[in-house]
């Protein structure tokens, strides 16, 4: 790897670290919030679904659009959705403005990720590829990280200290994480370079998709939505349960957070070693068996224990996963390739959150868990018996130019 494609992957890093502060503690304080401000289940549901719902419909389009036109407008475009979104969010004080917020970080999340592993796989040697998306990954985990800490160092000494209500107290640290993603809009549009391999810019481009492409796309799919399903319900089930508040939660997830911050690098180099599929299979069956105890949580340590248990499942096979998809993808199709394999995550995405709130509100608070858990167990079996490692699969199809 030439050193100005490692000076573009460590700036890159740095405006994915920053972007990242506001988003981790929306997985906590979302699900409460929207429950302060009178929404159910599947309402709260929804606030995940309307995220994932934007990048499911654009994503196919988008990433011909990054072959055709290259990849860093659509990455700045990106860090100025998410910067847009969380300004929306500062002034959410209805449901409907939270579901608004959700779609404009959905608008930024389709452009910014694409982007990414598209400049990724574009600059990355194939014998690192793994290790480079664990980074990226961690980027964003370290970026959350420091994010959430901050947010509930902030609302719980407003909390105990003033008379402030929660409303307000949201509304001024969206308005604190405006700094971070600046900075990230900042890097993104002075730091970067176009990094679509020249021979792509100036010669005719043959548009085919590797039929293994497609077999990934439904595994990833299905266990997406599976996964997205239970996350909006595991905070209202661990308050409903457990009658944890949302500093014990935080420090319950803290030992998750660290794993997920420093671990995905070393979990890709893993794969660059022994494969792609042999991560995936063993982080999907890990993530299944966390997902099975979740509903017998009785105490704090607990949950801890399984979130670090499944994040360690997550951090496994997801670098893998990335890599896979450039290991299949010919150079004139990575964009093309990563908008489809994150149109059928985003797919499943939308749709399993409204799922899993219909669930738990109208069958059995522990039904989505066990649900998860069987989905998870039937991908692992999928990958091992569908997907193949590139050199074992040579036969493509062929996609009409758009």
């Amino acid at each position: 790897m030439q050193s100005s494609d490692q000076a573009i992957i460590k700036r890159l890093w740095w405006a994915v670290f920053w972007v990242s502060f506001p988003f981790g503690v929306l997985s906590f304080l979302l699900p409460i919030y929207g429950k302060e401000l009178g929404a159910s289940a599947l309402e709260i549901g929804g606030f995940f679904s309307a995220l994932s719902l934007v990048p499911a419909i654009i994503r196919p389009f988008l990433g011909r659009a990054l072959d055709r036109w290259g990849r860093r407008p659509f990455l700045v475009l990106g860090f100025a959705g998410y910067l847009l979104a969380t300004l929306v969010f500062a002034f959410a004080d209805t449901v409907i403005l939270l579901i608004a917020a959700r779609f404009l970080q959905g608008v930024g999340t389709a452009f910014l990720w694409i982007a990414a592993f598209t400049m990724i796989a574009d600059l990355a040697k194939t014998s690192g590829r793994g290790h480079e998306f664990g980074s990226i990954d961690e980027a964003s985990y370290r970026g959350g990280l420091i994010g959430t800490t901050i947010g509930f160092c902030l609302v719980l000494l407003l909390e105990q200290t003033t008379n402030i209500s929660f409303e307000k107290i949201w509304f001024w640290l969206f308005l604190l994480y405006l700094v971070p993603v600046g900075i990230a809009l900042i890097i993104g549009w002075s730091g970067t370079r176009e990094t679509m391999p020249r021979e792509i810019l100036i010669g005719t481009k043959k548009n085919k998709i590797s039929k293994q492409l497609l077999a990934l796309m439904g595994i990833v799919m299905i266990t997406g939505a599976s996964q997205t399903m239970v996350w909006p319900l595991l905070m209202i089930f661990l308050q409903d349960r457990l009658g944890a508040g949302i500093g014990l939660l935080a420090i319950a997830y803290i030992p998750a957070a660290l794993i997920s911050s420093f671990l995905p690098s070393r979990m890709g180099k893993i794969s660059d070693l022994l494969g792609r599929k042999k991560p995936m299979i063993i982080g999907l069956i890990i993530g299944a068996g966390a997902s099975l105890f979740i509903p017998h949580l009785k105490s704090v340590i607990g949950l801890t224990a399984l979130w670090c248990l499944e994040t360690i499942g997550f951090t496994v096979s997801i670098p893998a996963e990335r890599a896979l998809v450039a290991d299949i993808a010919g150079k004139d199709v990575r964009g093309t390739s990563y908008g489809m394999y994150t149109f059928s995550y985003f797919l499943g995405a939308a749709l399993g959150p409204l799922a899993g709130g219909w669930l738990y509100d109208n069958i059995s608070h522990a039904i989505p868990f066990y649900l998860n858990t069987a989905v998870l167990i039937i991908g692992a079996i999928l990958v091992g018996f569908v997907l193949h490692e590139p050199n074992q699969e040579s036969q493509e199809i062929y996609l009409p130019n758009l």
